[in-house]
C-alpha cells in the first residue's frame, strides 16, 4: 500500500537551500562513524509548532538531512514526495517524520530528551552507521527486520476512517499501492467510503489493523476470523471475477489460481489468510506477505520488493457495496497480487523494481513508482496474437478489466524508458495521453513477457543516478551494497562458484 502527498505551497523539503551542519558545523553529510536515525514526532496545530521542534533540532547540532511535511487543509493534486500526515496519536494533529546525522547514540538519546520537552510524543523509528557512499542519498533497510519500522510510517491509517482522506476518481480502487497523481476531499461528512459512518465497521478496521501495527519480522502473520458478512462481500467479489479469469487473465494467472484454491482456500465461501497464502508464495518464488496497516510511501512500498515483501491489508471493504472499494483490500491484494507472485518471471520483475527502489532520488523513485503503475497495477502482456491481463489493478476490478482489453483504450509496447515518463489524471480509466491539452486516449503498456519486462526494467535501472549498485543476498535475507573491492571480489567467487555447477550440471546432460 503506498500514496504520497504534498501541498504544493508546503512541499518537502530536503533542505538544499543550506548545507546540513555536521559535529562541530562542518557543512557536510554523515561520515562513515555517524549514525543515520530516522525520528518520528507529532504536534498540535498551532502557529509556531514546527519551528519550535526545528530550533530544538538546531541547537543538538545534528545534521537534518530530510523531513517530510504535509498540509492537510486544503484540497490539492496528488504528487509522488515524501510527507507527513495527519496525526494518529489521538490528542496531536500531525506527524513528522525527520532523518538526521548523529555522532553516536548519546547524542541520539539528546535529541530525543529535547524534543519531549516541547511535544511529548516522540519515538526514534531506526538508528545505525552509515556507509559513506549512502551520505548522499536516502536511507533504506538493509536486513528484513528493517521493514519493521514502516510499520509506524503509514501515510494513512486503515482503522481511522474518520480521518481519512479518500481518493476521488471514476475506480478509486485504481489508487492501489501508489498514487502518483489524483485528487481528494476531507471525509466525513462528504467520505466517500461506504463504511465512514459505520461505527460498528470502523470499530472491526482498528481491531484488524492493529494485527499489523504489533507484527514483526519472522513471526506468523495472526489469522483473522473473518465474520459471515466478510466472508459475503469477499464471496460476490469473487464470483463476479472468477468469471472473468478465463478469458481476461494471463495464462500465468491460469496455472497458479488453481493451486491457490488446492493449497490456500481460495473459495467463494472462504476468506484465505495471509501466513498461509505467505507460505505458499514462499515456496514458489521466495516472496512472503507482511500486513500493513494502511497506506506506505511509495518508497518503503518499492523498498519491500527488494525483499520479496509484499505489504497486504487484511480487512476487506464494506458489505453495502461489495462490488466497489475506495481503496486496497483483502479482495485486490489476494485475487490481483498474489497469483503473479508465485510465478518466478513475474517476482524477479517485481524485484527488480524493488532493488531499484532502494536508495533512488525522488525523481528517479517517481519513475519507478510509474512503471509500477502500468505493470504490476495496469500491465497487460501478449499471448500469440491476444492481449491478456496480469496487473492486480485489472485484475481485481471487472470494469477496468473490460476496459483494457476493448478496443476503446491506447496500447503500446512496454518501454519502462517511455511509461517512466507518462503522465495522466485519474479521472477516466487509466491512464491517458494528452495533446493540445484535452484527453485523447486511455494507454495500456503490453508486455512480451515477464522476462523481457525484468530485462528491461534492469537495464533501465542501470541508467539511474544512484552512485553504487546492490544486491540481494537470500541467504542471509540482506541487501549487500557494492560499493568496494572486497564486496565486489566476493559477489565474483559466489558467480563463479554457481557456473561452476552449471558447467557440472550441463556436462551430466
Amino acid at each position: 500500500m503506498s500514496a504520497q502527498v504534498a501541498h504544493p505551497n508546503n512541499e518537502t523539503s530536503h533542505l538544499n537551500h543550506h548545507p546540513p551542519l555536521h559535529k562541530d558545523g562542518d557543512p557536510s553529510i554523515g561520515d562513515a562513524e555517524s549514525l543515520r536515525t530516522t525520528l518520528h514526532f507529532s504536534i498540535t496545530d498551532k502557529i509556531g509548532g514546527l519551528d519550535e521542534c526545528l530550533t530544538v533540532l538546531r541547537s543538538c547540532n545534528v545534521s537534518l538531512t530530510r523531513i517530510e511535511s504535509r498540509d492537510t487543509e486544503l484540497p490539492y493534486h496528488i504528487r509522488r514526495l515524501p510527507v507527513s500526515r495527519p496525526s494518529k496519536t489521538p490528542q496531536f494533529d500531525y506527524d513528522f517524520f525527520v532523518d538526521f546525522y548523529a555522532k553516536d547514540h548519546k547524542q541520539v538519546s539528546i535529541v530525543r530528551e529535547a524534543l519531549v520537552k516541547v511535544t511529548s510524543h516522540v519515538k526514534v523509528i531506526s538508528t545505525g552507521v552509515s556507509d559513506s557512499i549512502e551520505g548522499s542519498v536516502p536511507w533504506f533497510p538493509r536486513k528484513m527486520s528493517d521493514l519493521d519500522s514502516f510499520a509506524e510510517k503509514v501515510l494513512e491509517m486503515g482503522e481511522d476512517l474518520s480521518k481519512h482522506q479518500f481518493f476521488m476518481s471514476r475506480y478509486i480502487l485504481h489508487m492501489s499501492h501508489l498514487v502518483l497523481t489524483a485528487h481528494f476531499h476531507s471525509s466525513i461528512p462528504g467520505s466517500d467510503h461506504p463504511g465512514a459512518q459505520d461505527p460498528a465497521y470502523r470499530a472491526r478496521r482498528s481491531e484488524i489493523t492493529n494485527i499489523a501495527k504489533t507484527y514483526r519480522s519472522g513471526h506468523p502473520i495472526p489469522d483473522i476470523a473473518y465474520t459471515p458478512s466478510e466472508i459475503a462481500t469477499w464471496g460476490a467479489v469473487f464470483r463476479r471475477l472468477t468469471l472473468m479469469f478465463p478469458t481476461a487473465a494471463c495464462r500465468e494467472h491460469h496455472y497458479i489460481f488453481p493451486l491457490l484454491v488446492q493449497n490456500c482456500g481460495y473459495r467463494e465461501d472462504n476468506i484465505p489468510q495471509l501466513q498461509q497464502v505467505s507460505n505458499f508464495l514462499k515456496d514458489c518464488t521466495g516472496f512472503t506477505l507482511r500486513p500493513v496497516m494502511g497506506l506506505l510511501t511509495s518508497r518503503d512500498f518499492l523498498n519491500g520488493f527488494a525483499f520479496r515483501v509484499f505489504h497486504s491489508t487484511q480487512y476487506i471493504r464494506h458489505h453495502s457495496k461489495p462490488l466497489y472499494t475506495p481503496e486496497p483490500d483483502v479482495c485486490h491484494e489476494l485475487l490481483g497480487h498474489v497469483p503473479l507472485f508465485a510465478d518466478p518471471d513475474f517476482a524477479d520483475f517485481s524485484q527488480e523494481i524493488g532493488l531499484a527502489s532502494l536508495g533512488a532520488t525522488d525523481e528517479d523513485l517517481e519513475k519507478l513508482a510509474t512503471i509500477y503503475w502500468f505493470t504490476v497495477e495496469f500491465g497487460l502482456c501478449r499471448e500469440g496474437d491476444k492481449v491478456k491481463a496480469y496487473g492486480a489493478g485489472l485484475l481485481s476490478s471487472f470494469g477496468e478489466l473490460e476496459y483494457a482489453l476493448s478496443d476503446a483504450p491506447e496500447k503500446r509496447p512496454f518501454d519502462p524508458s517511455k511509461a517512466a515518463l507518462q503522465k495522466y489524471p485519474v479521472t477516466e480509466y487509466q491512464p491517458v495521453s494528452v495533446a493540445g491539452g484535452g484527453i485523447v486516449a486511455v494507454v495500456y503498456f503490453i508486455a512480451e513477457s515477464f522476462k523481457d519486462a525484468k530485462d528491461k526494467v534492469r537495464d533501465f535501472a542501470a541508467s539511474l543516478k544512484r552512485p553504487f549498485s546492490v544486491r540481494y543476498n537470500a541467504y542471509t535475507q540482506t541487501i549487500e551494497v557494492l560499493d568496494s573491492k572486497d564486496k565486489i571480489v566476493r559477489y565474483a567467487q559466489n558467480i563463479k562458484d554457481d557456473m561452476r555447477n552449471l558447467v557440472s550440471a550441463l556436462e551430466k546432460i
